[in-house]
């Protein structure tokens, strides 16, 4: 059954990227629910295990069923490009209670007995106490889960929007949208999403929100209803190398020639990255790292461009070839 979204006239110029980390947040509490999330995120679930025992997921977990509706309101499409949590947090909090009531009866009915169990029924008695609680194991859970590695994810997350702005204006959104994922096809007017519960959306003029996601892997999720904005969410490139540890993959070779910490710079760019996060990943001083990224861009290893706030450095084809010890 699949999911589909239409596009009126104005719908094309409306279309835009967005990062979230109160959507990674809540992916994050779903993936240490399904094993079959573990993949690629293996490394990250072992070094976090002992921390989040110590979180109480129960009332999270009560409204992500593993087939049905989640709560909108409860993790939304982003509020803007590049929100911050503290901006996404708030914006849950000052929810409407009616509004989250309906919605969260329509999550609580998706998992047998939840709408009759006595949370359930304080939820719904208590709609503006729900949010509370609710926002508060969110942003427990983004302080434990998602904080201390939000560098890390934002570059991966940012690199991502980055190339494919530039297939956008290489190739245009039709071909785009189908290269986000294979279970996207386009026929010029509609998005289809394959192997999806049945919906259906006239976006009617509010466009559409592309987001890539580190922990919705390996799904694709559409599905928002009005007032949400119209949102994809689809897998983001790089996942592969997300949780190792650049210094592991440095050849002998090149930290001969450059030094090791330069050799780890130009090794840890599998994707464009800021100099602050390069220095969290790698542990060293921002301006260590930022002298380094000099010396590799004047030398033609990388390249250099703004993103918003930040300066993200990528290699070029010799700096790939001489990472990949070629």
């Amino acid at each position: 059954m699949p999911s589909r979204l239409h596009f009126g006239d104005a719908d094309f110029l409306r279309c835009r990227f967005a990062i979230s980390p109160m959507w990674e947040t809540q992916e994050a509490v779903r993936t240490l629910k399904r094993p079959d999330r573990h993949g690629y995120h293996a490394p990250w679930l072992r070094r976090i295990r002992a921390a989040a025992a110590g979180l109480d997921l129960g009332p999270l977990w009560l409204l992500m069923p593993r087939r049905g509706h989640s709560p909108d309101w409860l993790g939304p499409p982003p509020i803007g490009p590049a929100a911050t949590f503290e901006e996404e947090i708030a914006a849950v909090r000052a929810c409407d209670p009616v509004a989250a009531r309906e919605d969260t009866a329509l999550a609580l009915a998706c998992t047998p007995g939840a709408l009759g169990s006595p949370r359930g029924r304080a939820w719904l008695a208590d709609p503006a106490r729900m949010i509370a609680e609710l926002a508060d194991a969110v942003e427990e859970a983004w302080r434990v889960l998602i904080e201390p590695d939000w560098p890390r994810l934002r570059a991966l997350l940012e690199a991502d929007v980055a190339f494919h702005s530039r297939r956008l204006a290489e190739v245009g959104l039709g071909t785009l949208l189908p290269e986000l994922d294979r279970r996207l096809s386009w026929d010029g007017r509609t998005l289809t999403l394959a192997l999806h519960g049945e919906y259906a959306r006239d976006l009617a003029g509010q466009g559409l929100v592309l987001m890539p996601s580190v922990f919705s892997w390996p799904d694709v999720v559409t599905g928002f209803e009005p007032p949400w904005q119209p949102t994809v969410v689809y897998p983001a490139r790089g996942l592969a190398g997300l949780w190792t540890d650049p210094g592991e993959r440095t050849p002998a070779a090149l930290v001969r020639l450059l030094g090791a910490n330069r050799a780890a710079v130009l090794t840890a760019l599998d994707e464009p990255s800021a100099t602050t996060t390069l220095a969290h990943r790698l542990g060293l001083a921002p301006s260590s790292v930022s002298s380094h990224l000099t010396a590799l861009r004047d030398a033609g290893l990388l390249t250099s461009r703004r993103y918003g706030h930040h300066v993200l450095y990528e290699r070029t084809p010799l700096g790939v070839a001489l990472a990949a010890g070629g």
